[in-house]
């Protein structure tokens, strides 16, 4: 009863209200929320400061960037959630402030499209050596949990199309990033998507923010052959992973391509089958499956595997956040 009455005292001023209905849309930073509501910054922060500490937002860092968005789970989750679909958006203040937030969107779009036009031609140059992206998204898609999922976790999540691909199975999708310009367009991209439940943040892979058990789904797609350490991203996913929750893994074959790790970064020249594995089982993890999809045409091309890992249930546990 204390947390719904604080959420209510924070929740009930025009402005507040206002910030709630604007962040049930996207993440939005200070700056943003200053130029749609038209009110100084230092106005907006104290509301969002109150909203914070009244448990019905979320706050985290990004560089130099402050985001916010709705609180996602407890009391303060399922107040927003009553407090946005109680209030119209024919409202006219409601009504002009969604008008501005669209203007803001097409501004992040816009500067999302620059930096993938910018780097677009190395990105295709890889994609062009090895299968099409639509069957490892079909492969991904069998591998995983048929739903409904509590939430689940993209590790290096680039342009979050993973978050795409599973967003129709699960309640809340997560990704995490080190590049704000990834992140940048990621967010536009679920923007144009309209996947309000899925989001995006800068954090480190490797140290993650979140809880012991929180997901019934992680995913670490093209990411391990660019960290000095891959063993330890596996490691960090599987405390995450809920009992009878899966780890994905997409990640190439060995290979000698020796220009990916010039011209694109790639620390890791591919990865064996045995070596991913080991790194799983050394997590606590149980390897089910490792797929090849190996490229059609010439032998100078990339061979991808998928490695599918499950985390058990120990002795009185059940599986966590995921329907039998």
């Amino acid at each position: 009863m204390d947390a719904l009455l604080t959420g209510l005292r924070a929740a009930g001023e025009p402005t507040r209200l206002r910030l709630l209905i604007l962040l049930a849309q996207s993440e939005l930073t200070v700056t943003e929320l200053t130029q749609i509501l038209r009110q100084s910054q230092p106005r907006v922060s104290r509301h969002l400061k109150l909203l914070c500490e009244a448990d019905l937002l979320d706050r985290f860092r990004e560089g130099s960037w402050v985001f916010y968005r709705l609180a996602a789970r407890g009391v303060g989750g399922d107040l927003t959630s009553f407090l946005v679909a109680s209030i119209s958006e024919e409202d006219p203040t409601i009504a002009r402030d969604l008008e501005r937030l669209r203007a803001v969107r097409d501004a992040r779009a816009e500067r999302a499209a620059t930096f993938f036009r910018e780097n677009a031609d190395g990105w295709d140059r890889i994609r062009s050596l090895y299968v099409s992206e639509t069957r490892v998204e079909d492969q991904l898609r069998a591998l995983a949990p048929a739903g409904p999922m509590d939430a689940v976790l993209d590790l290096g999540t680039g342009t979050g199309r993973m978050l795409e691909i599973f967003a129709d199975r699960a309640a809340r999708l997560e990704g995490v990033d080190l590049s704000p310009e990834m992140l940048a367009f990621a967010r536009a991209r679920l923007d144009a998507s309209g996947l309000s439940h899925a989001h995006v943040r800068q954090g480190d892979i490797f140290d993650l923010t979140f809880n012991d058990g929180e997901f019934a789904l992680v995913s670490v797609h093209q990411v391990l052959h660019y960290l000095d350490d891959p063993a330890a991203c596996i490691a960090e996913a599987a405390r995450v992973l809920a009992p009878g929750g899966r780890l994905l893994v997409v990640d190439f074959a060995p290979h000698e391509l020796d220009f990916l790790r010039e011209g694109q970064a790639h620390r890791r020249l591919g990865f064996a089958e045995h070596e991913v594995s080991q790194w799983c089982v050394a997590a606590g993890l149980t390897v089910q499956t490792v797929q090849s999809l190996p490229p059609d045409g010439a032998d100078e091309k990339l061979t991808v595997l998928i490695w599918s890992a499950e985390k058990p249930c120990q002795s009185g546990e059940t599986k966590k956040g995921v329907a039998a």
